[in-house]
């Protein structure tokens, strides 16, 4: 059976993205916790993978756009940027919920502790990559009205969307590797990986040749950062 462009990327992003992490997670050497544990964590460390899969769905990825249309990759984007984004948000709470079902300490004492415990860096981490996906999402929500405000309108906003989210995915990944029970060298080294890579991606559109294109242009092309 002979298997289109369209049909071959889908599957590379999946294998790629919610594939490789499930096998690095499956293949790491973390003690077995509960089931519901295990299932909070394999939700929040996909959801993060498909969040880095944000930087592979931009102008920057010139084989994307070859074979769909921008309306498509930007429903693509929009719909993992969303799920991913929500679960993210969450996850301090997810931390603390099996708490409901374990003797010990309440789960809100147990929140309480976490975020006023300022002495460790990690959780430091955790709180500024917080902060900075809330301002991402909410730049991204209200991104035609923050444009008006921007000196260079549409691509201000581009730029400055893309500023908020190589920032929150490098605090991030300090965060989960300080602190993260499931990101050993390999899954580190994956996030690192493909971080770089699409920051690459990223520099070479904004500075690079296909910067010199104007805003109006990039509309017309449904840009997606």
């Amino acid at each position: 059976m002979k298997v289109d462009g369209k049909t071959f990327a889908i599957a590379s992003g999946l294998a790629m993205f919610i594939g490789l992490p499930l096998l690095l997670y499956a293949t790491g050497d973390a003690p077995g916790r509960s089931a519901l544990k295990e299932s909070l964590s394999i939700l929040t460390l996909l959801a993060f993978s498909l969040m880095l899969s944000q930087f592979f769905l931009a102008r920057s990825n010139v084989t994307l756009i070859s074979l769909f249309k921008p309306r498509q990759i930007q429903r693509f984007h929009k719909v993992i940027a969303y799920g991913a984004v929500a679960v993210i948000l969450v996850h301090p709470f997810l931390i603390v919920l099996p708490r409901y079902f374990e003797a010990g300490i309440e789960p809100w004492d147990a929140f309480v502790t976490m975020m006023t415990t300022f002495e460790s860096r990690g959780i430091l981490l955790g709180m500024a990559a917080w902060v900075l996906l809330l301002s991402l999402s909410i730049s991204a929500f209200f991104r035609v009205g923050i444009s008006k405000h921007l000196p260079l309108k549409y691509r201000g906003w581009r730029y400055l969307h893309s500023v908020l989210a190589i920032s929150m995915v490098v605090v991030a990944i300090w965060h989960a590797i300080d602190l993260g029970r499931h990101t050993d060298v390999a899954m580190s080294v994956f996030f690192i990986a493909v971080t770089v890579l699409g920051v690459a991606m990223l520099a070479n559109l904004y500075w690079g040749a296909a910067s010199e294109k104007s805003p109006e242009t990039s509309k017309s092309q449904g840009s997606q950062t």
